[in-house]
């Protein structure tokens, strides 16, 4: 049995189809080039020519002969938009300066993000973090093109400009007070609870929480959580101090706590890197730990392994962090919405010799 062979398009179908597609492609504007121009393109004669226009204007992509000009009436077709592959780490510190735990989880991120096609900027500005950032978030919005961007230790302005200018973000931490963004933290409120009830439960009578004097969401739901350890317990004291992100001024800070009467036996500090000056001062100055004080750290990083006495501190795995926030950066960036729902990681309790 002999099949029946498909025929050939023809030349006129072929140069009909060459030409819908330059013309939806916009590769013209206003009129057609002439038919002697048409021709030598396509490389056909004058009448197969005729009969493509003719079938391009019954098509209604072009118009009937008009002073020997033919317009053009096809809407180019918009091409798409190439969709950004880059997300945005906004910090205000350069890398160098970063805690380990945080350049821990920020490595995991970068390969996380590049295994689902994405790269990872690592934008740092302090002008994006002042008091009146506006300005520098609009120049730096409009030369960076971001599939998302990621927030790092954010001011409750700067959330507040991403939410109103619309730009998909996330928070590396918690979000501002009435800030709806999604976040990825450590349950800081949760930690400073359990370590204030725990020192309570060794007898201490007098305890302080040390902060730095800033906004950062984290550290709000640390004095929060700090509080809640104190309600309806009378016969202890809660302190909390707060301080510039200065030796200096976390030294003078404790001394005159310790000046005090009554001082503090137990301390709770905020930041690995602060704990660790606030206990080698109070080593410096005589002090034995937790015989005259209790010290525990809220946060941990590498280095606190290597530190003696070993430091009473909450771990959390930086690994875990950077999974968590890769998978709404990924959410936001792939189909422009994510949970709002803050997700919140319980650090692990190290117990130590401080504390």
């Amino acid at each position: 049995m002999m099949h029946a062979v498909p025929p050939r398009p023809s030349l006129i179908t072929h140069s009909a189809d060459f030409l819908r597609e330059a013309l939806l492609r916009g590769d013209w504007a206003g009129n057609l080039p002439s038919e002697r121009t048409l021709c030598l393109r396509l490389r056909i004669s004058r009448p197969t020519l005729r009969a493509v226009l003719a079938q391009l204007e019954r098509e209604g992509l072009i118009s009937a002969v008009e002073n020997k000009k033919r317009r053009i009436l096809a809407v180019p077709a918009a091409m798409p938009a190439s969709r950004p592959t880059s997300i945005v780490l906004l910090t205000p510190v350069a890398a160098q300066l970063m805690p380990p735990f945080v350049l821990f989880w920020l490595d995991a991120l970068r390969v996380l993000l590049s295994e689902a096609g994405y790269s990872l900027e690592v934008h740092a500005s302090a002008p994006c973090f002042s008091a009146k950032p506006a300005a520098a978030l609009e120049k730096l919005a409009r030369r960076t093109p971001a599939a998302a961007w990621v927030l790092f230790r954010s001011t409750a302005v700067m959330q507040r400009w991403f939410v109103e200018h619309r730009l998909p973000a996330v928070i590396a931490g918690s979000c501002a007070e009435g800030v709806g963004l999604p976040s990825v933290d450590i349950d800081y409120r949760a930690a400073c609870r359990h370590a204030a009830v725990m020192l309570r439960q060794k007898g201490h009578r007098r305890i302080a929480l040390l902060l730095p004097d800033s906004s950062h969401g984290g550290d709000a739901e640390s004095e929060h959580g700090f509080r809640e350890a104190f309600a309806g317990v009378a016969d202890v004291t809660p302190l909390v101090l707060r301080h510039e992100e200065t030796v200096v001024r976390l030294v003078a800070c404790l001394e005159e706590v310790l000046r005090g009467k009554p001082r503090p036996g137990a301390f709770l500090v905020a930041r690995s890197s602060h704990a660790l000056t606030v206990i080698t001062h109070l080593l410096r100055a005589g002090y034995r730990l937790p015989r005259d004080f209790a010290v525990v750290s809220r946060d941990d990083d590498a280095f606190l392994d290597h530190v003696v006495p070993q430091v009473t501190r909450y771990a959390a795995d930086p690994a875990r962090f950077a999974k968590r926030l890769a998978k709404l950066v990924l959410e936001l960036a792939q189909s422009g919405r994510t949970t709002l729902a803050p997700v919140r990681l319980m650090p692990d309790l190290r117990r130590g010799e401080t504390g």
